[in-house]
């Protein structure tokens, strides 16, 4: 099966998983010696089709959290469209997969997530932080609250209800409450006193701004986005290398 994926993690995932990925998004980095000679057609907002349809595809992969409902809309050929909101999510969703290309490695994941979302969640370590880059201020105090961001100007955060929350829960990280259906808030400034601050390397680029987030005066680290939102095979070696009990 041609298969063309608009979701960065599940291109990721399914090209180690053995399927036969012809098209992918220009943010579709991974594997990086696997990926080079796919083409590109658009990012994961947007989408040449006439290029889509050059690559004769059987399937185009969606996912409800990636990419606009118009790109399922306006899709010309069958497509897929997965909904990964947290840990829960991808295991069914890494099954359907399986199910879907009749594939072993998507299906020995999906048993994998399984164990992950069963095991009881570790204890956070502000000290030993997973996959952390550099610190903005080491905590001088102890925290209740945890707060991840992801972009500035806006500052955006996320909350519980996100697959990076699942993620971070599962660490044994509180995360800061908002108001119930808010996924991403944008935060004030006045805000950024009480919880300690975790800044992603991506989408938005905070490994590079580290001296300005030092002028900030807030304690918090950077760590490596990916491993924190990159759902599929990437989250789940991540997660399993910081549970013992797997």
């Amino acid at each position: 099966m041609r298969v063309v994926s608009m979701v960065p993690s599940w291109t990721e995932t399914l090209l180690r998983a053995g399927v036969n990925v012809v098209g992918r998004t220009r943010f579709c980095i991974h594997p990086p010696k696997m990926i080079t000679n796919i083409p590109i057609v658009g990012g994961t907002k947007e989408v040449s089709w006439d290029l889509v349809m050059d690559l004769k595809p059987d399937l185009v992969l969606l996912d409800q959290e990636e990419n606009p409902l118009e790109m399922a809309e306006e899709c010309p050929v069958p497509y897929l469209a997965t909904h990964v909101s947290s840990l829960s999510n991808l295991q069914s969703e890494l099954s359907r997969l399986g199910e879907h290309f009749e594939n072993a490695a998507l299906m020995e994941w999906s048993v994998k997530c399984l164990d992950i979302v069963e095991a009881p969640a570790r204890q956070w370590d502000f000290q030993k932080i997973p996959d952390f880059m550099e610190w903005v201020k080491p905590p001088s105090r102890s925290y209740d609250k945890v707060m991840y961001m992801i972009w500035k100007k806006p500052w955006m955060g996320v909350t519980r209800e996100t697959y990076i929350g699942s993620v971070l829960e599962k660490l044994g990280a509180t995360l800061v409450e908002f108001p119930e259906g808010e996924k991403y808030p944008v935060i004030d400034e006045e805000e950024m006193k009480d919880a300690f601050f975790l800044f992603s390397s991506e989408p938005f680029p905070f490994h590079k701004k580290i001296v300005e987030l030092k002028e900030l005066g807030i304690e918090g680290a950077v760590v490596n986005g990916e491993s924190y939102s990159w759902f599929g095979i990437r989250s789940l070696e991540f997660l399993e290398k910081h549970f013992t009990t797997l």
